[in-house]
C-alpha cells in the first residue's frame, strides 16, 4: 500500500473513510456470498492447489512462505509450480516468469520466485495461468498461490493465512479505513495460520485452527550487479538501506540485529526503482532486500548489495498440509 493511506489509517482521517469501508466490506461479503452459494463457481485445474494469503493489504512475508513451501515440497520429491497476479507488472495475461523477465511487466515477486528454480506463471485470472502452467510443466503436480486468498475464483485444496506478527490486524478496520481485506472471522476457514515474527503483536486469533511461526533469517549480503560476489560486513563503510516492500521496519530490524549502523529509505511496495533514488551522498554502500535488488541493476554499479533471507518454517506445517492432501 502506498504510505499516505498508512498514514491515514492512524490518523483522524480514517473516519472520513468509513462510508467506503463499509462499501467495501459489503461488496467484499456479497463476493463471498456468491461463491458459497454457487451463484459463481470457482475452478478446479485438476492438481492440489495451495493458496498463501493474508486478510490484510501489504505485505506480511508471503513470498518467502512461498519459496519456503515449494522448497520443501521438492524435497520430497514433489514437482510444484507457483502462480502469481504479478502484482506491481503491467502483464495482465497468463505469462511465464523467469528470473531474467523484466520486473516491471511480470513484478517483482514472481521474478524473485522464478530466480529459486521454480516455474511461475501470472496472471489477473489465476486459474487461466495455472492451466497454462500444467500445459508447460507436465511435472507438476502441486500448484501454490503467492497470494489469492480472496482470488475464490481459483478452487483450492489447502488455505495458508500469513498474519504480520509486528503488525497485527493494525486499527481493525476494512480498506480504505483500515489494512483489513477481510474481517478477522475469514481465519476462521483457513486450513493454517502461520505467523511471521510472532510474539510482538497481541493477536486474537481462532483456537481451533492451526497456528504456526515463522521468521526471516539471512546474513550474507551479495552483490546485485555480480551475485557471485559476497560479503558479511562493511566495517568503515559509509551505508544506506533501502526496503520498498511491505513493511520496511522489517528489514532495517533485521540489519540492525547484524550490528549494522546505517541511514534508513523506506519507499512504498513494489516501488520501481530509478538511478536518482539511489543517490545518497556520503555513501559507499546500499543495502537492500532481494525483491528491490531485482529492480536495481545497474543504477549504482558497485554500491548495492542484497540481502537474501530465507523462511524458517515449522515442520509440522508441512507435515499437515501433506495429510491433508492425502499424500
Amino acid at each position: 500500500m502506498k504510505g499516505g493511506i498508512e498514514l491515514a489509517w492512524h490518523s483522524p482521517l480514517r473516519f472520513l473513510l468509513l462510508p467506503f469501508s463499509l462499501i467495501f466490506s459489503v461488496l467484499a461479503l456479497a463476493r463471498r456470498k456468491l461463491y458459497q452459494t454457487g451463484l459463481l463457481s470457482s475452478e478446479s485445474v485438476g492438481v492440489p492447489v495451495v493458496i498463501v494469503g493474508n486478510i490484510t493489504a501489504g505485505g506480511t512475508g508471503k513470498t518467502p512462505l512461498v519459496a519456503a513451501l515449494a522448497a520443501e515440497l521438492e524435497k520430497r520429491g514433489m514437482h510444484p509450480g507457483i502462480v502469481s497476479r504479478g502484482y506491481g507488472g503491467s502483464n495482465r495475461k497468463p505469462s511465464p516468469v523467469s528470473a531474467s523477465s523484466d520486473p516491471s511487466v511480470s513484478g517483482d515477486e514472481p521474478v524473485l520466485l522464478a530466480s529459486k528454480g521454480f516455474p511461475v506463471w501470472i496472471g489477473r485470472a489465476r486459474a487461466d495461468a495455472a492451466r497454462q502452467l500444467l500445459a508447460s510443466c507436465p511435472d507438476c503436480d502441486i500448484l501454490i498461490s503467492d497470494d489469492g486468498l480472496q482470488h475464490l475464483a481459483l478452487e483450492r485444496d489447502f488455505e495458508i493465512a500469513v498474519v504480520d506478527g509486528e503488525k497485527g490486524f493494525g486499527n481493525g478496520l476494512p480498506l480504505p479505513a483500515g489494512p483489513m481485506r477481510e474481517g478477522i472471522s475469514r481465519l476462521d476457514s483457513v486450513d493454517a495460520i502461520v505467523v511471521n515474527s510472532p510474539g510482538k503483536a497481541h493477536l486474537a486469533l481462532p483456537k481451533a485452527v492451526p497456528r504456526f511461526d515463522m521468521e526471516l533469517h539471512g546474513n550474507a549480503f551479495f552483490n546485485v550487479d555480480e551475485p557471485r560476489v559476497s560479503a558479511t560486513n562493511f566495517d568503515g563503510k559509509r551505508i544506506h538501506a533501502i526496503a520498498g516492500i511491505g513493511n520496511p521496519k522489517r528489514f532495517f530490524d533485521h540489519l540492525q540485529s547484524l550490528g549494522i549502523d546505517f541511514v534508513s529509505h523506506p519507499f512504498p511496495d513494489h516501488h520501481p526503482y530509478v538511478a536518482q533514488d539511489l543517490s545518497f551522498e556520503n555513501c559507499d554502500i546500499i543495502l537492500m532486500t532481494e525483491k528491490d535488488a531485482i529492480k536495481c541493476r545497474g543504477l549504482a554499479p558497485g554500491k548495492c548489495w542484497f540481502l537474501p533471507v530465507k523462511a524458517e518454517i515449522d515442520p509440522q506445517l508441512v507435515a499437515l498440509l501433506l495429510n491433508t492432501l492425502g499424500i
